[in-house]
């Protein structure tokens, strides 16, 4: 099969690789469409830990299963030949203190389809039945492969403890934030301000519902919630990731408020720990999802909560995966997700 294979930072290449093979439990999925994630910009940057080359990467996916198994899909439908899944690639061990806590998704054995294992950026990709999931008919599969990112926003929204009448920032308009002001009005925050560097994402932000933006290029983000919030924002979602995200996080939540970090762009971050004792301010790490949580974020994406568009999604081919890592990461991408279509 011709798979997309990241060899080195800047380097992904179409090549030949073997065809995955299922084992018991598991099984084989023709990939229909892959979205890219931000994530996976870091890893083609060489920036991520838990990317080695060469590596299929691949995590947003959906598809169909090529032959009848005896497992389980994980909604407890059989896995018959020809129906249409996504998956959840985070795999858990089940066994851990951590997954018997309910917290799967912090299994300290957990491994993650496109990192640990070979990915969805080629035909096929092998997954575990449990973790595949039956798209609703009217469900196609490019909204089904949104499926992974909505859900690390739903759990970043359960972190944010969200209050319907207080006002809730989320830095960054990209995909995950955006996913993150769905999520949020699903749960009923009704007072949205999002801030971004990209005037164009911004408007999107506010067609979905967003009260306010902040075009953070043209103002400063505290100046700004000043004037739209003047008695401040009691939670704030970064969203990207960056050392001047985090701090900007932090001094933008009033006293007491909480700050939820989902983004994963820098490493570390050197924060005002005084500032935050003084202010006793909280703040908490949202990473991935539980499986509750990504159901969630099939619901929500059944119920046409997100929806894929022109005005906002492209698809393109397998084959122009290359250029389109280069574009997202030079900002020159107009679509504010790429998702690449294999069938």
């Amino acid at each position: 099969m011709e798979a997309l294979v990241w060899l080195a930072p800047h380097t992904l290449v179409l090549r030949e690789e073997p065809e995955p093979q299922p084992g018991p439990g598991e099984v084989l999925i023709a990939v229909s469409v892959a979205g890219i994630c931000g994530s996976e910009l870091s890893g083609y940057l060489g920036q991520s830990s838990i990317r080695v080359p060469p590596l299929i990467m691949g995590h947003e996916a959906a598809g169909r299963i090529v032959a009848d198994s005896n497992a389980l899909l994980g909604d407890g439908s059989p896995a018959l030949a020809g129906t249409r899944v996504t998956f959840n690639p985070l795999i858990a061990c089940g066994t851990c203190d951590r997954c018997r806590a309910g917290l799967e998704n912090l299994c300290r054995t957990r491994s993650l389809i496109g990192a640990h294992r070979p990915g969805a950026f080629a035909p096929f990709v092998v997954v575990p039945a449990s973790y595949c999931f039956r798209l609703p008919e009217h469900v196609s599969e490019t909204a089904g492969s949104l499926t992974e990112p909505l859900a690390c926003a739903v759990r970043a929204v359960v972190h944010a403890q969200i209050v319907p009448d207080q006002p809730l920032l989320i830095l960054g308009a990209g995909p995950i934030g955006l996913c993150c002001l769905v999520a949020a009005r699903a749960a009923g925050a009704k007072h949205i301000i999002i801030s971004d560097i990209q005037q164009r994402r911004l408007a999107l932000a506010m067609q979905w519902g967003a009260e306010a933006t902040i075009n953070a290029r043209e103002e400063d983000v505290a100046t700004a919630l000043q004037r739209i919030a003047p008695a401040g924002v009691g939670t704030v979602i970064d969203a990207v990731g960056t050392d001047g995200t985090r701090k900007q996080a932090i001094q933008a939540v009033v006293p007491g408020g909480r700050v939820v970090f989902i983004g994963l762009h820098d490493e570390t971050t050197a924060l005002a720990a005084n500032y935050l004792v003084r202010q006793e301010i909280t703040i908490c790490g949202s990473f991935a999802y539980t499986p509750a949580e990504f159901q969630q974020a099939q619901v929500l994406l059944a119920t046409g909560a997100l929806t894929p568009s022109d005005d906002w999604l492209e698809e393109r081919p397998l084959a122009a995966g290359p250029a389109s890592f280069e574009e997202l990461l030079a900002g020159k991408a107009t679509a504010a997700k790429i998702v690449l279509r294999l069938s």
